[in-house]
Formats: C-alpha cells, structure tokens, sequence
C-alpha cells in the first residue's frame, strides 16, 4: 500500500509554478521523483487575477513533472497565500462529561470549536486552525488530551483567517487545468514543513518566507505556531529598483538581479565592486557598464528596509527564536541576504534548505529555498496519505491513540 502513494506538491506562486512529485522510501524519507516549473501568469499578490493564465501555468509545470517522473497527476496539494491573511490566538473552554471524566476525541473538537468562535468580516473564513496547546483543569502544556482525565478542558489555538474568494478563485483555476485539489495549505506552514526540524519549532523560531510581491512569516514555538504575519512586498521591488535606478527594463532588470545581484557591500572586495557590467538601457541601442558597487548600492537599502519591516513584527510579539530565523522562497537567495537579516534581527539566520532527513531521490536538484514551499506540500500529503493508511489499519485503541496527530495535521 505504501507503494502506492503518490504526494504532488503545487507551488502556484507570482513569478513561477512549481510542481513536485514524491514517493515514501524504505528509509521513511520522501523521494523525489518529479519536479517541474513554470513561469507563472495570472497572479498579483496571490490573488488570481486571470484563471485561464494561472491554468496554463499550472498545466505546463505539471506537464513538465509528470514527463520527469513518468507519471499521471491528477490531484495535488496546493498552496495558498494572499496579502490580507491574519493570525490571531484564540481560546476555548469546555466541560468535559461522560464515565470518568475521561477526554474524548469529541471534547477536544468541541473545545476548538469553542475558540475559532469569532466575528468574521463578511467574505472572510477561517483559513486553519492550528491548535497550540491544551490546558486540563488549570494543567497546561498538554498536547495530546484525548483519554487523559479532567472536569474541564481549555485550548488554545491560533487561527489564520483570510477572504474566502482568494482560494475559490485558486480552487477554479487549478480545476481548470484538470486537476483536483486535496487540500490547500498555508504557504509559510508548507516551507516549514520541509526546512524546520521539531527542535526549532520547539526552541522557537521565525520563518520568513519571501516571494515575488509577498513576504509571509510564521513564529514557531513550543512545537507550534504562535504568530503569523504576511507583508506586501517581495523579491520583485528589487527588480523594479533596478529597473528605474539603471533604466532598464523589467526583463533585464530580473536578469541583472539573478547574475549579478548582492544585498551587502560588506560581501565583495575592491576588485570585484569595480567590476563592470554590461547593460543595454531602454530605447537604446548601444550598451553602457556599470560597476557590481552601484548595483550593490541600489540592492541593499531595499534589502535593510524590507527585513527592517519583518522585525519589527517580530519584536512586537515578543516571542523567543532561539533557533533563530530561516529565510525561504525565491527572494531570499539574493547574495548577502542572510548576513543582513542577521544584523537586523540579531538572531541566528540562515537559508531554508530541505532537511536531508526528510528527502531523497531528486532531492539535490531542488534544495533550494526557491523550492521549500513545493516540497513542503508534497511531503505533507504523503504523511497525510501514510497516516490515513496506518489509521485504517489499527485496533480501535490505537486509532484513538493516534487520532489527535491526524487531527492537527487536517488543519496544516
């Protein structure tokens, strides 16, 4: 049975699609066996804003990962994002009944039922809820209720709630391109899933996802999300940067950033800042240098400005990061991001690549954190679809047991 399941992760973001194909291994990693990409259409700020666009996109990225793994996709799960997402911590209070007093599967549901009840504005839904911890008769820290026994029963759980019409509208076009959607999954949940371990959930820490035009960051601690945040903004407000500071265009700006780029001044000797590069301005028709310096000195003011904004959200929740901040998506790779990020926020930084325990196969050709998101997703279905079977598959007492690990993961 193992054998047969087959975890599609879709990363549907601005600039690119991304599509990743996995199998479980012996060894309990997930292979990779597919990976496809895209550039992407049809999307602003994870708003949908062409269907037909975004289905192409999607289309030839999965195309691309069913030729490389040699198979058929039909569902995957699907990223989500948008600027107007918000998480909020929520508590709920139950009495627990029954013989004995003993906490159901029933109970936990109903006391975080009881906390994700809340004024929502009109169009708006709840996104996920995530429950943090649980608290039996003023006991709190317990993470796993379910036949422990108490007369009260209180859970606190962060709940991320956003418009609703932002994911229908991604529902539609991923069903256009001939696809089923298993589940969505937000995007900074889906990067920490395959860049975290459970000691920096545990010990804290703040990943901070950059895309194109959105920037969202989750704050993990005790093992579970306490905060989330998205910003508006991302790796595109370098290349527009570049594009006015050098008149460029928006093509050969992107270019410039990709070859060329570097955030910190700090990171280059003399030699290399006097190096020139070759630009063709627009309506032009002879090209001009410039020196990596000047690049360097458009590039990295954004850079302070932008993770500058992030920490400030950071320091105002106050939360502990020990293990520090981890950088993912397609933005953070800029040369010297790391090194700034860590004066700004003066904590641990570094680059969110997959956990090696986690991955094989093709693992190598989509370590970085441009991949995190896609690979995320695909590795959360197959756990999804490994636990489902194993559930199937138990005496009744160890499917209680177990129910509760099932239960968190339906809201990731």
């Amino acid at each position: 049975m193992i054998r047969e399941i087959h975890a599609i992760g879709l990363d549907i973001g601005t600039s690119k699609v991304r599509c990743v194909v996995g199998e479980p291994s012996e060894s309990g990693k997930m292979n990779i066996v597919g990976i496809g990409e895209a550039e992407s259409r049809g999307l602003r700020r994870g708003i949908v804003t062409g269907a037909a666009a975004v289905s192409e996109a999607v289309r030839k990225a999965v195309g691309e990962a069913e030729r490389v793994s040699g198979l058929g996709i039909r569902s995957a799960v699907v990223n989500l994002s948008g600027e107007h997402f918000r998480g909020e911590n929520k508590n709920g209070v139950v009495a627990v009944a029954g013989a004995g007093r003993e906490i159901s599967e029933e109970d936990v549901e109903r006391a975080i039922e009881s906390a994700s009840a809340m004024q929502l504005p009109s169009g708006w839904e709840i996104i996920n809820r995530l429950p943090q911890e649980f608290i039996i008769d003023g006991q709190d820290g317990i993470t796993e209720p379910v036949g422990m026994i108490g007369a009260r029963l209180e859970s606190l759980v962060h709940i991320v709630i956003g418009p609703s019409a932002g994911r229908q509208n991604l529902d539609k076009a991923v069903h256009r391109a001939g696809l089923e959607v298993e589940r969505m999954m937000l995007e900074p949940l889906a990067a920490a899933e395959s860049t975290l371990t459970d000691d920096d959930k545990e010990y804290g820490c703040a990943l901070v996802n950059i895309g194109a035009e959105i920037t969202s960051m989750m704050i993990f601690g005790r093992g579970a999300v306490q905060h989330t945040a998205v910003f508006p903004f991302g790796g595109l407000h370098f290349t527009k940067d570049i594009a006015v500071g050098l008149r460029v265009s928006i093509q050969e700006a992107n270019q410039i950033k990709h070859r060329y780029g570097c955030v910190g001044s700090f990171m280059m000797n003399d030699d290399e800042k006097q190096e020139m590069i070759e630009i063709m301005p627009v309506g032009r028709t002879e090209t001009r240098g410039l020196t990596k310096e000047i690049l360097c000195d458009i590039m990295q003011p954004r850079a302070i400005e932008l993770l500058q904004h992030i920490a400030r959200e950071t320091t105002g929740t106050q939360a502990q990061i020990s293990s520090g901040v981890i950088l993912t998506g397609g933005g953070a790779v800029a040369r010297g991001m790391v090194e700034i990020a860590e004066q700004v926020f003066d904590a641990p930084t570094r680059l969110g690549y997959l956990e090696s325990e986690y991955f094989g196969g093709l693992a190598a050709e989509v370590r970085g954190p441009e991949w995190a998101v896609s690979c995320g997703l695909a590795l959360s279905s197959m756990r999804s679809q490994i636990r489902e079977i194993n559930m199937n598959g138990k005496s009744s007492t160890r499917k209680v047991a177990e129910w509760f690990e099932k239960f968190r993961d339906k809201f990731r």
